[in-house]
């Protein structure tokens, strides 16, 4: 099996950097072409549980419109942060998404591929009402929050994303964890046809991620269903993914089929793929370098410059309990 890094040069291609959110030019036939082929095709996969979506609070609007910025006409929550917002049309052209392909456009170029409805979740395992539901469904058994939250990728890049979903400790409830789970285990739909990027070995597909129970249940973890108040887009992880903020990306798994509670630690997919640079627990610590890259300090996408990296992304206030005693010089 070939084994890639997520990005071969962690300060590779990158959209232009701006010190302010810049005004979309008119975009041109090709742009707007694509746009709307990837609109139509996403309300067709979408169907009625667009409709559902709408009517939740925050789900301003479910075009993958040109706004680049985000307004909610509502108070900030408790985990918000309040940076500027990266500009939608970054967040949803610039994005790492092995199953369609290694570049940054991949994803969006190839993202019309993705039936994202009908869609189902199985979740099952160490729970005493195991189940497998319609993602309407499941979607309908939780109010959807605003969540404005951090992004560090592993590659060194950021940025600020305003995610529509609700807490996965909500779902874990409702199934009943038994006494003998200690972790989640969470896999992606495995489909070459609509995943191209599966076509090849680069990795050991599905794609499989994984968190402790009590990370889990930790009120800052989402499952998302959309993206700045907009439904989630094929190219951001459409139609569920998951959102832990104080992590590296590469640990909120994208297009979730499956959920299962586990006695044992899950093998997950980068971690047994380069069990030298990415770890399973993979807490954002700016104290310890990736073996090929400093993680002391990211470039947040729309500015000049770099800023400092956070602990765990800013969050350690709410989070670095959950690790006391544990070695946190360790490349997790």
């Amino acid at each position: 099996m070939t084994i890639l890094p997520p990005e071969r040069d962690p300060e590779g291609q990158r959209p232009p950097a701006t010190t302010e959110t810049p005004s979309r030019p008119h975009p041109t036939r090709r742009e707007f072409l694509r746009h709307a082929a990837l609109f139509t095709g996403t309300v067709a996969a979408l169907g009625g549980g667009l409709t559902l979506l709408t009517r939740r609070p925050g789900a301003v609007d479910t075009t993958p419109g040109e706004n680049l910025v985000w307004r909610p006409d509502r108070p900030l929550g408790p985990y918000d942060t309040t940076e500027a917002v990266t500009p939608y049309r970054e967040a949803t052209t610039y994005n790492n998404f092995y199953e369609f392909g290694l570049g940054k456009d991949d994803p969006v170029r190839l993202a019309g591929s993705l039936r994202t409805r009908p869609w189902t979740v199985s979740i099952d395992g160490e729970v005493r009402k195991p189940q497998t539901v319609d993602l309407g469904t499941l979607q309908s058994w939780f109010p959807l929050e605003d969540r404005i939250y951090r992004m560090r990728c592993v590659e060194g890049w950021s940025m600020v994303m305003p995610w529509l979903g609700f807490p996965l400790a909500a779902l874990l409830r409702r199934v009943e964890p038994t006494g003998q789970a200690k972790y989640v285990q969470f896999t992606a739909l495995h489909d070459p046809e609509q995943f191209p990027g599966q076509r090849s070995d680069v990795l050991d597909w599905p794609y499989v991620e994984g968190l402790r129970l009590d990370e889990a249940m930790h009120p800052l973890t989402l499952m998302a269903v959309g993206l700045q108040g907009r439904v989630l887009l094929p190219q951001n992880g459409a139609p569920l993914r998951l959102v832990v903020p104080w992590k590296y990306g590469f640990k909120s798994i994208k297009s979730v089929v499956r959920i299962t509670l586990t006695r044992e630690q899950p093998r997950t997919t980068w971690s047994a793929a380069a069990p030298d640079e990415y770890g399973f627990y993979a807490n954002v610590n700016p104290a310890v370098d990736h073996p090929r890259w400093s993680q002391a300090s990211e470039r947040r996408i729309g500015e000049l410059g770099r800023r400092p990296t956070l602990p765990f992304n800013g969050y350690a206030e709410e989070v670095a309990h959950l690790y006391a005693g544990m070695d946190l010089r360790q490349f997790f």
